[in-house]
C-alpha cells in the first residue's frame, strides 16, 4: 500500500508551493465540517446556515483563484474533491439523526447519498493506486448531482432558518435529487468497470 502511494505523493511533491490560496480555502472547508455536524445535530440553523453558505462560496472560488492566478497544485487537485465529499457525506449523515418539524430526511434517501459519495471515493483511490496517472474527472450527471446535493442541503438549513415546511418544494428536490444520484453512481460503475477491464488487458 505505501509503495503504490509513493508515485502520489512524489507527484504532490513537484508542487512549487502549497501555501496558495486556493489551497487554503479548501482547507478551510476541511476543518469547518465538524463545526457544521455539530451545528446540525443541535439545530443551530443560524449557525449552519452562515458556514454552509461560506463553504458553498469558498467552494466556487478556489478553483476559480487557482485558475486565475496560475496557483493550480497537485495537492489541491486531490484536497478539492475530498472537501466536497466529507462535507456531503458528513451533512447527510447527521441529518439522519435529527428530527426537524421543518423536513423528515428519509433513511433510504440518506443511505443512497452515502453509499454513492462513499463508492465514488473508495473507487476512485482503488484506480488511483491501480495507476496513478489516471485521472479522476467529474461527469456531467456528477457535477448536477453534486450541485443539486448541495442545492437540497442549502434548501433543508434554510428551511430550519426561517422555520418553514415547503412539502411540496422538499418533495420535488428530493426525487429529482434521487433520480439525479441513482444515474450518477450507475455512470461511475460503467466508467470504473471499463476503466479496470481495459487496464487488465
Amino acid at each position: 500500500m505505501i509503495k503504490k502511494l509513493a508515485p502520489i505523493l512524489k507527484n504532490i511533491n513537484k508542487d512549487k508551493s502549497w501555501f496558495t490560496i486556493s489551497n487554503c480555502l479548501t482547507l478551510s472547508r476541511i476543518l469547518l465540517v465538524p463545526f457544521i455536524v455539530a451545528g446540525i445535530f443541535y439545530q443551530k440553523w443560524t449557525l449552519v446556515f452562515y458556514l454552509f453558505l461560506y463553504v458553498s462560496i469558498s467552494d466556487l472560488l478556489d478553483g476559480y483563484l487557482a485558475r486565475l492566478l496560475d496557483e493550480g497544485t497537485n495537492l489541491g487537485r486531490i484536497l478539492d474533491p475530498v472537501a466536497d465529499k466529507l462535507l456531503l457525506v458528513s451533512c447527510f449523515a447527521a441529518l439522519a439523526f435529527i428530527r426537524s418539524p421543518s423536513f423528515v430526511v428519509p433513511a433510504w434517501f440518506v443511505f443512497l447519498v452515502l453509499f454513492r459519495e462513499l463508492f465514488i471515493m473508495l473507487g476512485s483511490f482503488l484506480i488511483l493506486l491501480a495507476d496513478f496517472k489516471f485521472e479522476i474527472a467529474p461527469t456531467i450527471w456528477g457535477k448536477l448531482t453534486t450541485f443539486f446535493q448541495i442545492l437540497f442541503i442549502f434548501w433543508i438549513f434554510i428551511c430550519g432558518f426561517f422555520q418553514w415546511n415547503p412539502e411540496k418544494t422538499y418533495h420535488v428536490f428530493l426525487a429529482l435529487l434521487t433520480v439525479f444520484s441513482v444515474l450518477s453512481l450507475l455512470q461511475y460503475i460503467k466508467i470504473g468497470l471499463n476503466y479496470l477491464y481495459n487496464l487488465s488487458k
